[in-house]
């Protein structure tokens, strides 16, 4: 967290002499980093655990599934580039100096990997004018050629052994900074590049797993005047194909009690090697999914991992 401190230091005193440097929406997250850097001092918490606040939130991307209609951009100008299926994190600099990079979590805050993603990050780059401090977004992606290589990248994230670190064939890709060096979505990539990163519009990475593309408006004002919702920007979105799914037998239907309290459905699987994960259960949602889908008990289903994650019995085969 090197030179954290100096920094809000120096916001303090600009704010009190009516001159503020930052947004005090950002000043209030560097003092809740200087706040958890303190307690794990302080407290001798163990600081691979404690969570951090990432300088600007990682949103997610609304997702468009084929000839859906996505935003309408007013015919504003979008870049088109790889989806990369990694794991993302957010890099902090300090005077041009990396001070804490952390993993996504849940974009507001994340865990220190500083340790780690120094090895395969410029620790040094370029001033930014007028800016103390840089937000640098991207994805550390392995070859798509390493079988689960989406688990492979984000599990040696967390490694506690840097040396093995070191090891693995990982490379970080930058797709997003903050504060905008430029109002230019491709400029700002390459100003990245001049500080010696790979930038999402360097190349296709067909060596890297993908899922999909990201369109985004290019000019930075019209990205942010058209807001952001309570989960993704409204400036850019992911393009996906609905996936093919894969033929299992379902064995039985059980009923769940969530959090909610709702009751639900969950169909049991004979066991299925989907992306990589073993699948045994999958969501129903309710008693309408079944009738609707002709469900019964020993039928073959086609089953998918919804967004990626979540089992979904789509269809009966």
């Amino acid at each position: 967290m090197e030179n954290l401190e100096g920094l809000v230091n120096k916001a303090k005193v600009a704010y009190y002499n009516g001159m503020p440097i930052m947004s005090d929406e950002l000043y209030d997250r560097l003092e809740d980093q200087l706040d958890t850097l303190n307690q794990v001092v302080g407290m001798r918490v163990d600081e691979k655990s404690a969570r951090w606040s990432h300088y600007y939130p990682m949103y997610s991307l609304q997702k468009v599934y084929d000839n859906d209609a996505g935003p309408d951009y007013k015919k504003q100008p979008v870049v088109v580039s790889p989806k990369l299926d990694g794991a993302a994190v957010s890099l902090q600099y300090i005077q041009g100096r990396l001070s804490l990079a952390l993993t996504r979590g849940d974009g507001k805050k994340g865990l220190d990997i500083t340790d780690n993603i120094r090895h395969i990050v410029p620790i040094n780059i370029l001033p930014a004018m007028g800016e103390d401090m840089l937000q640098i977004t991207g994805e550390v992606v392995a070859p798509a050629t390493i079988k689960n290589s989406r688990n492979y990248a984000a599990g040696a994230l967390s490694l506690h052994d840097s040396n093995e670190f070191q090891k693995r064939d990982l490379t970080f890709i930058a797709y997003g900074v903050q504060p905008y060096p430029t109002d230019d979505f491709m400029l700002d990539m390459k100003f990245l590049a001049a500080c010696g990163f790979k930038t999402i519009i360097d190349s296709d990475y067909k060596q890297f797993p993908q899922d999909g593309q990201v369109w985004r408006v290019i000019n930075n004002d019209a990205f942010e005047n058209l807001g952001y919702t309570g989960h993704h920007p409204r400036g850019a979105f992911a393009h996906k194909v609905k996936q093919a799914g894969v033929v299992t037998k379902l064995l039985d239907v059980v009923w769940q009690v969530g959090k909610s309290g709702n009751v639900s459905p969950v169909g049991i699987l004979e066991p299925v090697n989907i992306d990589g994960a073993t699948v045994s259960r999958a969501t129903l949602h309710n008693i309408a999914i079944i009738e609707q889908l002709d469900l019964e008990i020993g039928c073959d289903v086609e089953v998918i991992r919804a967004g990626e994650i979540i089992p979904q019995i789509v269809a009966r085969v």
